[in-house]
């Protein structure tokens, strides 16, 4: 299953309007967005499509694919034009949104949009665009409080144990039907998303939360009170999925220009430090 999945299943909810930060004067359709890399050059700027309230990568401007979008229109000797979107019911639609046509509420597309599944399948449902440069391995994981769980070989160390996990997500999926649903009973799953179920096990109302590695390494990462590991069930995806970039499919010479930026980044370890800014581990695609 892939991240546009996990959002699908209500990782990110869709909101009904617009962002406030600067969709009137970020979001311009035509001339200003979704174009080849002479008429970007001449613009002097980089439209770089985000989410919206996605933690630990976009929450109210600041994040690390803000970071990144930054990172990215300095290597390519832009500055960067920001546009930040709510995620639409799949995966598909944001791709129509921010990359090739223009969300009908008059935003979008950008040059480049962030955080797209790497993944065949949409690839070949989405022809209109160019999914490539993957950038980051996303995983589902377990964090778990080493003063009363020291030990863990598998989910049965929790049994009668309360675990928070976001229920409209593809960990509170896992979790429902790990082991036969066995653990139902004990899990708390009314959580916006892996950052809110950290926050929870910090506070001592859980023994161990479950979700994305991104958001529960983004709160837990430094805290040396907790172990934070890939979900020990058979059914979760161990090596997770790679999120990378999207262009129009005519626009090869800014897929070449993004693509040997983020090359750029991962080889000489700006990448790592971005995430590690943020107290994530950046896990090479």
């Amino acid at each position: 299953m892939t991240g546009g999945a996990d959002r699908g299943l209500g990782r990110r909810t869709v909101l009904g309007g617009l962002a406030a930060a600067g969709f009137g004067l970020l979001g311009t359709r035509g001339a200003q967005a979704g174009e080849g890399l002479d008429r970007i050059r001449q613009r002097g700027s980089l439209s770089v499509g985000v989410y919206e309230d996605m933690p630990p990568f976009n929450v109210k401007g600041k994040g690390l694919d803000v970071d990144l979008a930054k990172a990215l229109a300095e290597r390519m000797g832009l500055k960067l034009q920001l546009l930040p979107f709510p995620a639409g019911e799949k995966m598909d639609d944001d791709l129509r949104n921010m990359v090739w046509k223009g969300h009908y509420l008059g935003y979008g597309p950008a040059d480049v949009l962030l955080h797209v599944p790497v993944d065949r399948p949409l690839m070949v449902a989405n022809p209109q665009v160019s999914i490539f440069a993957p950038y980051y391995r996303e995983r589902v994981m377990i964090a778990r409080d080493l003063q009363q769980v020291p030990v863990m070989d598998s989910l049965k160390v929790f049994a009668g144990k309360p675990i928070v996990v976001p229920g409209l997500s593809l960990a509170g999926w896992l979790m429902l039907g790990a082991d036969d649903g066995a653990y139902r009973e004990q899990l708390k799953t009314k959580v916006a998303d892996g950052v809110e179920a950290a926050r929870l096990l910090q506070r001592g109302e859980c023994v161990a939360a479950v979700g994305l590695a991104s958001e529960l390494e983004s709160v837990l990462g430094n805290d040396s009170r907790y172990a934070v590991e890939v979900l020990p069930i058979p059914r979760a995806p161990h090596d997770g999925w790679v999120v990378g970039c999207a262009v129009k499919r005519d626009a090869a010479d800014l897929a070449d220009a993004v693509k040997a930026a983020m090359d750029g980044m991962a080889q000489d370890g700006q990448l790592a430090s971005l995430y590690q800014k943020a107290s994530v581990s950046w896990r090479r695609p």
